[in-house]
């Protein structure tokens, strides 16, 4: 039965008693709501005692009362991302919250919002009041809230009204191993708010072999670290390179565990989403056959991206033996799930890195960190079984190069010139970014009128700071409010920002996929064919179950779209707050989509190719690399033949194995000439397609294109944001 609050909080420390187990002749109350305890609290008690990290309590209380900073070392099944948060808050309640609650951060979402729900389970308090979540987009938190958690971003932004946090009178930054470009900077704005506020605690939870670097960035600290409980039996692959072939092998080794009618689930790691998907695929058609006593095999996807993947994991139905296959860092993501007995570890995983000299992501292929080897072997726990395809003696790094050292940080670059208006000073970072993609990143935002001639933010730079976008974005749709097309750029910009609408079905399904996905396209490109299916969605959106089965009829990811809707809620509550102009929708009018494409010009000038042969290969201006437009694509190639345009703009360039730019609208050399600035357009590298810029610009066709836009604007009317 769901408890219900009766008494305020400022006299929940009077009610705390002793809440030994076995007292049953004694009525026991709740320290933090003031009601009797459950049952419930009790049998969870006795599992939380047995945890790890449990015999770490009253050395960890002692730290926390006498030192700011407290780091602690142990992996996902010790219990320290439930337990830890716990006696912070217990830790706040005995000073009666007198500098703040407590705030626990994860990386996943899923992971954020399944951690409150164990935690308020075990705490015996209602989730939303006591205990509560807050991830992009939504936020289970009331005034009663004493135990936060949230996404690493979600608490940056907070920073952003409130640099000190002040709220808070402990801050806990877990997985910090993961080193996020979030947690990173979240590491380096702490060390200055400790200095200011030397009432603040802050807890660091790391994996083991990744705290070294933080005693050395923090100086002498208290240090606990927790012994995880190693599987019964090890299995390493042959020789010095381990097993070549691993998802062959992992598939194998998949079937011979369930016909050997031992009990237990598996999860297998391997390194990309297209592994993961073709290992789906093939179990799903094998495992039925399998005759074994512990019924079907499911495979089940567990992706980073799926916005229910957790909950998939404590899901059983019926008799069966699931296999969990997954990809990346999602070790965390098992935390909860006891009934694994069998890993099988590849011992790779796929990583993004940006290079700023050409503004694009490779796909690289990588061995994972010592700490991701440990914290896999210990899913098993005592009784378990591990295979890791490659040998013993593979010589893994000790930990993953932090993602600020391999990511496009103009986004944490003016996030950064924000917190410096904000009064904090230069973030220390534990490891720097990028001399070259700092450089970049400063380019970008003086190119985007971002930077005031000191290098501070200007008006504009402080705008763009205010929404959750990447800073070309934030441009566009501040260009939108000068151009009259904001309702449609909203669109374009939440679809961007949320996941990828469009699913891609096994391969008895995919021309049917495509088919209906081409229904949506627009001849005038991508950012149009968004708002096309963002429209229909809105149309369609009756009821969940009417809505459910349009996506799944459409091959659309119904919660892709939901989110997409509540991110273009927030940014339209964003632009009100900001008392920036919000025009009514237009969309199909000429001049409606000229607008949307100045406006996208106005932030993604820097992303312009040329077709430099007619046969869909495009030069990019800025740094003359060559590239396919993504077959998928209005222009692509599984579209029905439509003629290739002449210049476009894109929204991505990845430099994986099909070298393809991605959301892609096409546009004219005018348009382009008339929203870039000037500064940029002569820092261009020599090419023929500057040439042709060029020549266009010194026979005043532009000019003409200017003397368009004007009358246009003079026959809109209305009030106008002016952006440059």
């Amino acid at each position: 039965m769901k408890k219900t609050k009766s008494l305020d909080m400022e006299n929940i420390a009077d009610m705390a008693v002793n809440q030994d187990v076995g007292c049953d002749d004694i009525l026991e109350f709740n320290q933090f709501d003031g009601l009797p305890f459950s049952s419930r609290y009790y049998k969870l008690l006795t599992e939380r005692k047995t945890l790890p990290v449990w015999g770490a309590k009253s050395e960890f209380m002692s730290y926390i009362t006498n030192h700011q900073l407290v780091i602690i070392s142990g992996t996902v099944k010790t219990g320290q991302s439930t337990q830890v948060p716990q006696w912070c808050a217990e830790f706040c309640l005995s000073v009666q919250y007198r500098h703040g609650m407590v705030v626990c951060t994860q990386i996943h979402r899923q992971c954020t919002v399944d951690l409150a729900l164990r935690v308020a389970d075990e705490m015996d308090v209602n989730i939303g009041h006591e205990i509560g979540y807050v991830i992009p987009f939504q936020n289970c938190c009331s005034a009663d809230t004493v135990l936060r958690y949230c996404t690493d971003d979600m608490l940056l932004c907070e920073m952003m009204s409130d640099p000190l946090l002040e709220r808070y009178g402990v801050v806990l930054i877990d997985q910090a191993q993961e080193r996020t470009v979030s947690t990173d900077l979240l590491l380096g704005l702490l060390k200055d708010v400790l200095l200011a506020r030397h009432e603040l605690r802050v807890v660091i939870l790391t994996a083991p072999h990744s705290f070294d670097k933080l005693l050395c960035h923090y100086g002498n600290v208290p240090l606990i670290q927790l012994e995880g409980e190693q599987p019964s039996e090890m299995v390493y692959g042959p020789g010095r390179g381990g097993v070549k072939d691993y998802l062959y092998t992992s598939l194998q080794l998949v079937m011979q565990i369930h016909q050997s009618q031992e009990h237990g689930d598996i999860v297998v790691f391997l390194a990309t989403e297209q592994e993961v998907e073709c290992a789906f695929a093939i179990l799903r058609g094998e495992g039925t056959g399998v005759a074994s006593s512990l019924g079907e095999l499911m495979p089940v996807s567990v992706c980073l991206e799926q916005k229910d993947s957790v909950s998939v994991l404590t899901e059983v139905d019926g008799r069966c033996r699931r296999v969990f296959l997954t990809c990346g860092p999602s070790e965390d993501l098992f935390w909860a799930t006891h009934s694994i007995h069998f890993v099988i570890d590849a011992g790779v995983q796929k990583r993004y890195v940006y290079n700023p000299r050409i503004r694009a992501s490779s796909v690289v292929i990588q061995q994972i960190s010592k700490s991701q080897a440990e914290c896999r072997k210990q899913l098993t726990g005592p009784t378990g079984k591990c295979f890791c395809l490659y040998s013993e003696k593979t010589p893994f790094p000790v930990e993953n190069v932090p993602h600020i050292q391999e990511s496009d940080i103009t986004s944490t670059v003016l996030f950064l010139k924000r917190m410096e208006i904000a009064g904090l000073g230069q973030c220390d970072f534990i490891d720097r970014p990028d001399p070259e993609g700092l450089m970049q990143a400063l380019e970008e935002l003086d190119y985007l009128a971002a930077l005031d001639n000191d290098g501070n933010l200007s008006e504009i730079g402080i705008i763009m700071s205010e929404f959750p976008l990447e800073p070309q974005m934030a441009k566009t749709l501040l260009a939108a409010c000068e151009f009259d097309c904001v309702s449609e750029v909203l669109t374009i910009a939440a679809m961007l920002t949320a996941p990828s609408c469009f699913l891609v079905p096994s391969v008895e399904f995919k021309h049917q996929a495509l088919k209906c996905h081409q229904s949506f396209h627009h001849t005038e490109g991508d950012h149009f064919t968004l708002i096309n299916v963002y429209n229909a969605y809105k149309h369609n959106l009756m009821s969940y179950y009417s809505i459910k089965r349009w996506c799944d009829e459409h091959f659309l990811s119904l919660s892709a779209l939901q989110m997409a809707d509540a991110v273009r809620a927030e940014l339209t509550e964003i632009l009100t707050r900001l008392e920036l102009p919000v025009s009514c929708p237009a969309f199909g009018s000429k001049t409606n989509t000229l607008n949307i494409k100045l406006a996208l010009l106005a932030g993604f000038f820097m992303q312009v190719a040329r077709d430099i042969d007619g046969t869909g290969n495009y030069f990019i201006l800025t740094h003359k690399h060559v590239a396919q437009i993504h077959p998928a694509s209005v222009y692509g190639t599984e579209s029905p033949k439509q003629s290739l345009p002449n210049w476009v703009l894109y929204h991505e360039h990845t430099l994986a194995e099909n070298n393809c730019i991605r959301t892609v609208t096409e546009i004219s050399a005018h348009e382009f000439i008339q929203m870039t600035p000037q500064y940029f357009f002569y820092n261009l590298p020599s090419s023929e397609s500057k040439d042709i810029l060029q020549y266009i610009k010194s026979h005043g066709t532009a000019a003409q294109s200017k003397s368009k836009a004007q009358t246009h604007s003079n026959s809109a009317g209305g009030e106008r944001c002016i952006i440059q």
